[in-house]
């Protein structure tokens, strides 16, 4: 879909802004993304928090909404702890499995954000969000969110 695409195509060091601008200024809206569990894959684990190293018994994954079942966290929590400033595990995520540290499929965490933006998100906070995205992102990338009607939002960010 055309939002993880954009997402994709986005450094970690543009997304930490992104969600930092969210968790600063909507915290209610920081708290639906990143915070479930639909993306936690084959994950033998049960994550708890977001981070970097992942090993055997570790309660960390690197996997936006990879959590355990019941885990409260949320978008600025994942982009802080997975290493996203670094470029690591943007757009991929990955997670333990049995003996190893696994790749999500391709661009698992872009995906993950953009299915919580389009799912989990009310009309009035794809606005917000898309708004943040056009102040946050840098480079000209038109990105969609649809709504929960048939209209959708477009933000067109286009700089010098």
């Amino acid at each position: 879909d055309k939002l993880t695409a954009a997402l994709a195509k986005t450094s970690g060091k543009d997304i930490v802004q992104f969600a930092k601008a969210v968790g600063v200024s909507h915290p209610s809206i920081d708290k639906k993304v990143c915070s479930g569990s639909h993306a936690k894959g084959g994950a033998d684990n049960t994550p708890e928090k977001y981070g970097v190293t992942l090993s055997s018994g570790a309660k960390d994954t690197a996997q936006c909404s990879g959590l355990h079942e019941g885990k409260t966290k949320k978008f600025s929590d994942f982009a802080e702890g997975v290493g996203l400033q670094d470029n690591k595990n943007w757009p991929t995520g990955s997670y333990w499995k049995s003996t190893a540290i696994v790749s999500g499929p391709q661009n698992s965490n872009a995906t993950a954000v953009a299915k919580d933006l389009v799912q989990e998100l009310t009309p009035e906070e794809k606005t917000i969000v898309a708004g943040l995205l056009a102040k946050t992102i840098e480079g000209g990338e038109v990105v969609e969110i649809r709504a929960v009607s048939s209209t959708s939002v477009m933000v067109n960010a286009c700089y010098d």
